[in-house]
């Protein structure tokens, strides 16, 4: 920078009339009145309209991997929340026709207690944290707190729990996100920016029931780990080059185009990493690649795995996964701010999913980046570093109730991360009424799911993979 453009930097900064950020009591009062607005007992309605679910879902498919798409429709009819897992569309439509605060904040748009999970950190250690961003984007707050009440029920419902105990889940989930995002309200943001959920740092504040849970979860994902993968998913061929064994459907090889585009696309990819990681990933080439189905909700989106190797023939292996619209904004309507469609209009898809996630999460995987590919947007994170997660569906009730918190915990960080986090506090107050307005509307709406899934997996009987 030139002396006379600091000059001209130092003039602007001089001249310009300093606008005070808002402080947190004008924020309550702001959350307040919005109250005032929009009483909390209305979050509990659930408009009454005429409504195409499997319209959405149809057109959801169209633009996915014809031959995928039985495969999607079998995995979302294996249980009501199977199903529920892969309808964030239906959901953001449903949402778009209620009231809602329009308080706004970076949101995950499928926070279900299937999407929490382990991961390990740049430092090894396990955290606790949101793991799926496909549809992050701006709306507003409780439409996250919403999905995953409604995920609580619904995983509650579907294995024949006990409705009082689904119940105290799900409101107890309420409280602790008001009571978390109060908490983190008294920090700096700084000190929020900083806040993260040690796995293991949890086991000592928990019953003995829940630590047995943690334990063998921390278990699973500590051994699920890129090493192992690359061992069972490998072998190295008689030309000595490293490459995957095909499974299918789940697994294929694509073809000789598609591999060398993706191989073409990496560079572009790792200029949007950070430093550190370019110089690390310059130590490897490209090996091989194959299609690999994911999830319940992404299947049938083009999602790959890419196997490096250095020199000496170590592996690493990378996901490269497909960024359509976040259905917030194709389904739910939202507006985002003008400075997040510029940046989606000039860098992708792929870049709101790592951006956002980078804003959500305590600790992001340090090898997220993005890239434009002729047809679609992608993003790019590793594959199996120490993910793991915990069925929801197969808890005791104590473990259950406690992990619904946990994850209502993560949220409330989350969204403390947005400059709006303080409204909500003063909108929510202590959180009681909000949580029997949103327990009301999550149990209307898993019953609503519930008929979707009927009709669903009667339409699609016969066709399923």
């Amino acid at each position: 920078m030139s002396p006379r453009t600091l000059q001209c930097h130092h003039e602007r900064m001089t001249n310009a009339v300093w606008t005070v950020p808002l402080s947190r009591q004008s924020a309550h009062e702001e959350g307040r009145r919005r109250r005032r607005e929009l009483p909390r007992r209305m979050l509990a309605e659930l408009p009454t309209r005429t409504r195409d679910p499997l319209g959405i879902l149809a057109a959801q498919n169209a633009a996915r991997v014809p031959e995928l798409v039985p495969l999607r429709e079998e995995r979302m009819s294996a249980s009501p929340f199977a199903f529920y897992r892969g309808t964030a569309a239906l959901m953001a439509d449903d949402l778009a026709a209620g009231p809602r605060s329009d308080i706004l904040v970076a949101s995950c748009g499928d926070a279900h207690v299937a999407n929490f999970g382990f991961y390990a950190s740049r430092q090894r250690t396990l955290v606790f944290d949101l793991n799926d961003f496909d549809e992050a984007a701006w709306a507003s707050w409780e439409w996250d707190l919403k999905r995953l009440v409604t995920s609580i029920v619904v995983a509650g419902q579907a294995t024949g729990r006990d409705d009082a105990v689904t119940q105290d889940a799900a409101r107890a989930a309420v409280r602790r996100y008001a009571r978390a995002l109060s908490a983190g309200d008294t920090a700096t943001p700084l000190d929020r920016f900083y806040q993260h959920f040690d796995a293991a740092g949890s086991l000592t504040a928990m019953d003995k029931a829940s630590r047995k849970v943690l334990r063998a979860a921390i278990a699973d994902a500590e051994r699920r780990t890129g090493d192992k993968a690359v061992r069972k998913m490998t072998l190295v061929g008689a030309d000595g080059r490293l490459r995957f064994v095909e499974q299918p459907p789940t697994m294929t090889h694509v073809d000789e185009q598609t591999a060398a585009g993706v191989d073409a696309a990496l560079g572009q990819y790792i200029a949007t990493t950070r430093a550190d990681v370019r110089l690390l990933l310059s130590h490897y080439a490209f090996s091989d690649i194959v299609r690999r189905v994911v999830g319940v909700g992404s299947v049938g989106t083009r999602c790959f795995v890419t196997v490096l190797v250095d020199g000496d023939g170590a592996a690493l292996l990378l996901q490269v996964k497909e960024a359509g619209r976040s259905v917030l904004e194709q389904y739910g309507h939202c507006p985002q701010p003008e400075e997040i469609s510029t940046f989606v209009a000039a860098h992708g898809e792929g870049a709101r999913v790592v951006g956002i996630q980078r804003i959500l999460q305590g600790s992001s995987d340090p090898f997220l980046g993005y890239f434009r590919g002729p047809a679609a947007d992608y993003y790019v994170r590793q594959f199996r570093d120490m993910k793991g997660s915990i069925d929801a569906e197969t808890l005791e009730d104590g473990p259950f109730r406690r992990y619904a918190q946990a994850c209502a915990t993560v949220l409330a960080r989350a969204h403390g991360q947005s400059p709006n986090a303080a409204r909500i506090v003063g909108y929510l107050g202590a959180g009681g009424a909000a949580a029997e307005a949103i327990v009301e509307w999550a149990y209307g709406y898993a019953a609503l799911s519930r008929a979707d899934y009927g009709a669903f997996v009667e339409a699609t009987s016969g066709r399923t993979a």
